[in-house]
C-alpha cells in the first residue's frame, strides 16, 4: 500500500481554508479508496510541522484543542535521501518513528505553499507530488507574472498596471499616475494572494489610495486591473499533464454591486447561497455549467486550456476569465494552481467523483515523476582537477 502525505495549514492568510481543503476534499476521499495509507502533516501558523492521525479531525481545530496538542506533540523532521521520509520522536526515550512517503498531496493555499516554495522542497526530495511544479506554481501565484506570460502567448487580458508596495511609500503620486490610463471601476489586488483576500473594487479616483494601501498591507506587489463591461465571470478547473481534461465552466452568482471576495466565497456563499437559474455548486454561489452562448462557452474553454499550457501547469489548476458578453470577448484574469476544495463540486457535475478526482491526481503525480526520472540532471567533468 502506497503512503500519501497530505500537507496543509501553513504560514498563510489562507491557513484555515487549507485545513478544510485537506480534511474534506483530500484526506477523506483518499481514505475512502482504501488504496493508500494517508498521513496528515499539519504546518502551524508559526511554521512548525506536526504529523499525527489526530490531525485528520476537524474538531481539533474548531475547538482550539490544536494549541494543547502542539504543546505535547513532537515536531516532524523531513529526511531527504533521494526520497522523502517523515521522522518524529516516539513516546519512548531515544526512539524515532520513520515513515517513507511515496506521494505528497499538497493542500497548502497561498504563501509558502501554493506559491511554489513547498513544491521546490518536494522536487529536491525527489518525491512525486500532486499539482503544478515549482515554476508553474510561482508564475501562477504571481498575478503580474501570469499576465506577462499569458500576453507573451497571445492571450488577452484587460488593461492593467502594477507596482511594488514600497513605491506607495516612496512616491504615491507616481503610483496613482500609473492608473490614470485605466477606466473605472478598477480592481486592486495583492499580486500573490488567493481566496480573494485583500481585493478592493474601486468605483472612483478618490477611493483608489485606500484600496492600494489595503493590498500593500498583504503583499509587496500590487496589481490594478480595469473592470469589464457586461461582465460574466467564469472559472474553469482543469486536470492533466500532457493530455488535459477540463471540467465545466462555472459562473459565480454575484450581484452587480458585489464582487467575488473572500466573504462571498467562503462565508456568505456557503451559508446563504446564491440566486440564479442554473445548477448551483456545492458552496451555493455558482451556476454550473455557465449559461453562455455556445460560441462564447467554447472560446472561454479554449482560452482556459491555452493558459494552462502557457504557464506550464500540470496535475490540477483553475483558470479564471472575464467575459464581455455584449462584445463577445474573453479576457484572462488569473490562475489558481490549487483550487480551494479542489473545486470538487464542479468535477462532480462533470461526472468525476471526489474519490475518482484524488485518485486521478495521484496517478498524474506519479506519471510526471516517472517522466522526470528519465532526464539527465548531472554529468562528469574535469573541472575540479584544474584547482
Amino acid at each position: 500500500m502506497k503512503t500519501v502525505a497530505v500537507i496543509f495549514g501553513g504560514q498563510s492568510t489562507e491557513h484555515d481554508v487549507s485545513i478544510v481543503t485537506a480534511l474534506a476534499s483530500v484526506i477523506k476521499p483518499l481514505e475512502l479508496t482504501k488504496e493508500y495509507r494517508v498521513e496528515a502533516v499539519y504546518i502551524a501558523k508559526d511554521g512548525s510541522w506536526y504529523w499525527d492521525d489526530k490531525l485528520k479531525d476537524i474538531s481539533i481545530y474548531q475547538s482550539g484543542e490544536i494549541d494543547d496538542f502542539r504543546v505535547k506533540a513532537p515536531k516532524v523532521h523531513l529526511l531527504f535521501d533521494n526520497e522523502l521520509s517523515l521522522v518524529k520522536s516516539s513516546q519512548f526515550a531515544g526512539r524515532k518513528i520513520y515513515r517513507k512517503i511515496n506521494v505528497v498531496f499538497p493542500a497548502m493555499h497561498g504563501t509558502h505553499g501554493e506559491d511554489g516554495e513547498l513544491m521546490g522542497l518536494l522536487q529536491m526530495a525527489n518525491v512525486a507530488f500532486v499539482g503544478c511544479d515549482m515554476t508553474a506554481s510561482a508564475i501562477a501565484m504571481d498575478k503580474v507574472l501570469a499576465k506577462q506570460v499569458a500576453e507573451a502567448s497571445g492571450i488577452a487580458s484587460t488593461p492593467w498596471v502594477w507596482f511594488e508596495a514600497k513605491e506607495l511609500v516612496e512616491n504615491h503620486t507616481k503610483v496613482l499616475s500609473k492608473a490614470k490610463s485605466l477606466k473605472y471601476p478598477l480592481f486592486v489586488k495583492p499580486a500573490h494572494l488567493g481566496s480573494s483576500i485583500g481585493i478592493s473594487k474601486v468605483e472612483k479616483e478618490g477611493e483608489l489610495m485606500n484600496a492600494l494601501e489595503v493590498a500593500a498591507h498583504y503583499d509587496d506587489k500590487v496589481i490594478v486591473e480595469e473592470g469589464v463591461s457586461n461582465l460574466v465571470e467564469v472559472t474553469l478547473p482543469i486536470i492533466g499533464n500532457d493530455k488535459l481534461t477540463p471540467a465545466l465552466l462555472e459562473h459565480p452568482l454575484t450581484k452587480p454591486e458585489d464582487y467575488f471576495d473572500f466573504e462571498y466565497k467562503y462565508m456568505k456563499g456557503g451559508k446563504k447561497g446564491g440566486k440564479g437559474g442554473g445548477t448551483k455548486g456545492s458552496q451555493g454561489y455558482s451556476e454550473i455549467p455557465a449559461p453562455l452562448p455556445k460560441d462564447l462557452y467554447q472560446k472561454a474553454e479554449e482560452m482556459g486550456l491555452k493558459v494552462y499550457r502557457a504557464l506550464g501547469c500540470s496535475g490540477i489548476a483553475r483558470v479564471d476569465m472575464l467575459i464581455d458578453t455584449k462584445a463577445g470577448k474573453v479576457y484572462f484574469n488569473e490562475v489558481n494552481p490549487l483550487p480551494g476544495g479542489l473545486y470538487a463540486h464542479n468535477w462532480r457535475q462533470a461526472g468525476i467523483s471526489n474519490v475518482d478526482l484524488v485518485s486521478k491526481l495521484i496517478e498524474l503525480a506519479e506519471e510526471r515523476w516517472a517522466t522526470k526520472q528519465k532526464l539527465t540532471t548531472s554529468f562528469n567533468t574535469n573541472y575540479l582537477k584544474q584547482f
